[in-house]
């Protein structure tokens, strides 16, 4: 059934109809960004008015559905939905973008309106795909919010922009050129029909073979172990975030490579649990060689944006191997990591861009005794690292607790080893906030102001963000619990049927 408003419908349209109009009118000064702050604090408004509309109750289902006919000659439709895990993704996007629009310092690196209006792009696209209920609108929408990505870095990024554009450009379009066969697949092994690409239609109702299952699954998580990221197809991630500005770093990481994870448990588990259960063992080794691995070289670093970049990489591996452990525990601890890493990961880009803009550099060892000279600074860099690590109290913790709970519970091996990454992640914090803020001031940048009260603004909404998650998990976890449980099982339950067929088969013989 259609929603009697179509909210998601307007979430998408509102920003795409204010990128338009801003790209037509192209304002002089700082006009742009006040109207970008406008239009996403109105597009904040919408996404309350959508929790409002959604029954947390059944946040296990979909709701707040539209379907309208797009491409009836092979059965694509314009169709929006959300459960309680795409209806959080949407509140994180859409809150996340005022904060940036926020943080911007105006005039930075071209003019304000070409900005804003690829940001506004992005959110709508972003949005877009976190509702997206149709396989082949999701891959268009996959693909297209790739693009204002591309231009945010290579039009407003460093020195060496255009490289890292490119590089992470062709990374996400050789990955999207894979699962487009296998979207291509699904719609050949489907039921047809005129919602030949809904997904509640094709979970369970797919007549491809087991071999021809594992590998629709191999072109899907290829494209989204890239957007993840997820070791060893995560080198565009540092190379980007280098050259990127800050605010678009914190929606890179903060928002899009969830739509990685995101499409792990909407798409993948659903649609084929035989190859996810199949593959849920290598999948669980490469998360924890993503933990580890990443750890170990965000420690090697001494530029604090690849820094922060690999933290991530490490960060996506507790995420995925919560998902494919196949415990719901672990999966309830996935999808509340994948807010929390937003946020936190969010406060430390911004930080860390406010301490470039000071001493116009990423490097580490040009750093010291900064937090004698930009205090609040320095203190929300350690808040936001503190948060990254899992610090009790803050956003961190509870996902991160529950992910190793859950793997403990279905797998020891891997939870030990993964506890190995909770060490590292401390080294990995706190000794580039030991070498960049302790020690005398006179080594660091004397007399570089500390943060002004747009800075402080923009960061206020991350800091309660991060208390309230650590704090109040309740009411997150009750809207994401419900899709763990139907979710999470299914790695275990096939995986245990398939093993009983065998038994009975063998004792048959």
């Amino acid at each position: 059934m259609n929603a009697e408003i179509p909210i998601l419908t307007i979430l998408v349209a509102w920003p795409l109809v204010a990128a338009l109009v801003l790209w037509l009118v192209r304002p002089l000064h700082g006009a742009a960004r006040t109207y970008g702050i406008a239009v996403s604090l109105v597009e904040v408004v919408l996404a309350i008015v959508a929790v409002a509309l959604f029954d947390v109750v059944h946040a296990g289902t979909v709701q707040l559905t539209e379907q309208v006919p797009w491409i009836p000659a092979i059965g694509a439709s314009w169709a929006l939905g959300v459960n309680g895990l795409g209806l959080t993704m949407v509140l994180l996007a859409v809150a996340l973008v005022p904060v940036v629009m926020i943080a911007r310092q105006p005039g930075e690196g071209g003019p304000d309106w070409g900005w804003v209006v690829l940001v506004l792009l992005l959110t709508a696209t972003v949005v877009a795909v976190f509702s997206a209920r149709d396989v082949f609108l999701f891959y268009v929408l996959f693909e297209a919010m790739l693009f204002p990505v591309y231009f945010l870095v290579g039009r407003y990024g460093g020195p060496d922009r255009r490289r890292a554009a490119l590089k992470f450009l062709l990374y996400s379009l050789a990955g999207g050129l894979i699962m487009l066969v296998g979207v291509v697949a699904v719609h050949g092994y489907g039921p047809g029909g005129e919602q030949a690409f809904l997904i509640d239609n094709l979970a369970g109702n797919l007549t491809a073979s087991e071999g021809a299952e594992r590998l629709l699954f191999v072109s899907f998580f290829l494209a989204f172990a890239i957007k993840a990221p997820m070791v060893p197809v995560h080198t565009w991630l540092p190379d980007t975030t280098q050259q990127a500005d800050a605010g678009t770093s914190t929606l890179l990481v903060g928002v899009l490579d969830k739509v990685g994870t995101f499409g792990m448990i909407v798409l993948l588990l659903p649609l084929f649990p035989n190859a996810s259960a199949w593959a849920a063992p290598v999948v669980v080794v490469l998360a924890i060689v993503s933990i580890i691995w990443g750890g170990l070289v965000a420690l090697a670093q001494r530029d604090f944006m690849r820094l922060t970049a690999m933290t991530s990489v490490s960060h996506f591996g507790f995420i995925v191997l919560g998902i494919f452990v196949g415990s719901a525990t672990a999966m309830t601890g996935s999808m509340i990591y994948m807010v929390a890493h937003g946020i936190s990961t969010a406060a430390m880009f911004l930080t860390l861009g406010y301490l470039e803009k000071r001493g116009q550099s990423q490097w580490i060892p040009n750093y010291r005794g900064m937090q004698r000279v930009t205090p609040v600074l320095a203190g929300l860099f350690l808040v936001a690292g503190l948060a990254s690590i899992a610090l009790p109290g803050l956003s961190g913790f509870v996902p991160e607790y529950l992910v190793l709970v859950g793997t403990f519970e279905a797998n020891w091996l891997a939870a030990a080893f993964a506890v190995m990454g909770v060490i590292i992640a401390a080294l990995y914090v706190l000794l580039p906030y030991q070498r960049m803020f302790t020690g005398p001031k006179e080594e660091g940048i004397p007399g570089a102001p500390d943060l002004v009260a747009r800075e402080k603004w923009a960061m206020a909404p991350l800091v309660v963000a991060m208390l309230a998650l650590g704090f109040f998990p309740g009411p997150v976890l009750d809207v994401l619990t419900p899709i763990a449980d139907s979710s999470a099982p299914l790695v275990q339950t096939v995986a245990a049927d398939n093993t009983t067929a065998m038994a009975v088969e063998g004792s048959a013989k």
